[in-house]
């Protein structure tokens, strides 16, 4: 277990630290009058455990996987999957800068959690209805977006409360114990699920020879549509001790929803406009969203590009996602402490380096060769490869997330905290659309699943070169203060 976050400070201080926060009375007494920064650091932790199934299990390698085996193409399924990531990218670049804007005025960032919480458990649930040669691909893909909003939106107000838990020295430890903790839980989810739900088509059986438990019908492939219900009872199960625990300190000069709404539209527009006057956070955003974005298209199509091009079972790209998801713990702790030490800067840089090699191996590796090298059917070669790649892009896609919301920290305008992880989000899905539809036209266009992801390089390389004009410490206040003038 990695070491308690705060650790700058004694264990003592860290654990009798505490916030005051609103209480009421009633039939009980008091509510809640205090609670340590302790154990709001733990049950801020609990949103990163509760949520990342939904980028391992659905996301990535277990829904994605068998989206492919229901079209039965892979470019096809490349294709279809590409379009509906995109169109809920489109929708969520548009709100979440209004919907940050809104929270910092009027507070209120649970509320928004507890709405966003639901589309995420509703969503995932809906994929339970994608049954083989009796689905419905507009709706399973609208049931798949709806939980991606939630997921992203929650994201949004849970990032927003970095800032809070600990000094400025402490944050990026805090925020690579918060992801790697989140990568445990995906790879728990993950086992659970190829263990004891997932099975195999010929034989029936669950990776480790066991019968699906429940009785779920291998041949209707329930184990495998079981991850939508699962996934969405493990958040309700897991958020438990984020919303028991984690609250918002009582905060001055906020306003009604109604006066939040009428100011957020006009200071939103103003701290775009005024974006060029503060160039590392304007540069930081743009590098961010090219870099996150091939990034998530990575993950996006990691398993449908396993299945088609190395003809991989779900079984086999389950195995490949765990192991990069434990790399990705792994490096997300340490980069968490590489944040603390140097500053997320020279993390993000090494690991947008590491990315763009391996999105170019990757485009190498092929059932029948291996970097231009032939090699026989039957080889394992290729296997192999392809899990050190993933072990790779699990392990520098770890530190870069973790190092990359605390640059967004850094880079913020002081009070407008939600406001700027909102731009983040923006940012992040403001050109999200561009790395699932390029790959999905240029796989149309060549009918290759290989050249296909190549447009995965060209994003890397761009937020490679912003990073040039990032400041690691960020604008200054006295900055702030001009740009934010009318």
């Amino acid at each position: 277990m990695p070491p308690a976050p705060g650790r700058r400070r004694s264990k003592r201080a860290c654990a009798t630290r505490r916030l005051p926060f609103l209480s009421r009375q009633g039939s009980r007494g008091r509510f809640m009058a205090e609670i340590s920064m302790r154990k709001r650091i733990w049950g801020w932790f609990a949103f990163d455990w509760a949520s990342q199934p939904y980028n391992t299990l659905l996301l990535t390698f277990i829904f994605a996987p068998y989206v492919k085996e229901l079209l039965g193409d892979g470019s096809a399924a490349q294709a279809a999957w590409g379009y509906g990531v995109g169109a809920a990218g489109l929708l969520i670049a548009v709100c979440a800068p209004v919907l940050g804007a809104i929270a910092d005025r009027a507070g209120g960032r649970m509320r928004f959690i507890w709405v966003f919480s639901l589309l995420y458990f509703a969503g995932a649930w809906g994929l339970w209805w994608a049954v083989p040669g009796d689905f419905n691909l507009t709706l399973i893909l609208m049931s798949f977006a709806i939980g991606l909003i939630g997921m992203e939106f929650a994201t949004i107000f849970t990032n927003s409360m970095l800032p809070d838990l600990g000094s400025r020295e402490e944050i990026g430890g805090i925020s690579g114990t918060g992801w790697a903790w989140g990568y445990v839980g995906g790879v728990l989810a993950l086992i659970l699920m190829l263990t004891l739900f997932q099975a195999s088509p010929e034989t029936g059986k669950t990776m480790v020879g066991l019968s699906p438990i429940l009785g779920l019908d291998p041949e209707l492939r329930e184990g495998t549509r079981a991850v939508g219900p699962f996934t969405a009872v493990w958040y309700a199960v897991f958020m438990i001790p984020f919303f028991l625990w984690v609250r918002e300190p009582r905060r001055a000069g906020t306003l009604s929803n109604r006066q939040a709404i009428a100011s957020a539209l006009p200071e939103l527009r103003q701290t775009l406009r005024h974006l060029p006057d503060t160039p590392s956070l304007f540069a930081y955003l743009g590098s961010s969203m090219f870099y996150r974005d091939a990034l998530n298209g990575m993950y996006v199509f990691g398993g449908i590009y396993a299945a088609g091009v190395l003809k991989w079972e779900i079984t086999d790209v389950g195995k490949f996602g765990i192991l990069a998801a434990v790399t990705g713990a792994i490096f997300a702790w340490l980069g968490g402490k590489a944040d603390d030490r140097f500053g997320p800067k020279p993390v993000i840089v090494t690991c947008v380096l590491t990315l763009t090699a391996i999105a170019i191996a990757v485009a190498f590796v092929s059932r029948q060769s291996v970097f231009g090298l032939p090699v026989a059917a039957d080889s394992s070669l290729p296997d192999l490869t392809f899990y050190i790649l993933g072990a790779g892009i699990g392990a520098a896609g770890g530190a870069l997330q973790s190092a990359s919301r605390t640059m967004m920290v850094r880079q913020a305008r002081p009070g407008h905290m939600t406001e700027a992880f909102g731009l983040y989000a923006l940012a992040g899905k403001a050109t999200s659309f561009i790395a699932p539809l390029s790959i999905g036209v240029v796989t149309d266009l060549t009918g290759s699943q290989p050249l296909g992801i190549t447009p995965l390089i060209a994003l890397f390389l761009l937020g490679l070169f912003l990073l040039r004009w990032v400041k690691p410490e960020g604008e200054r206040a006295e900055t702030w203060t001009v740009s934010s003038s009318p």
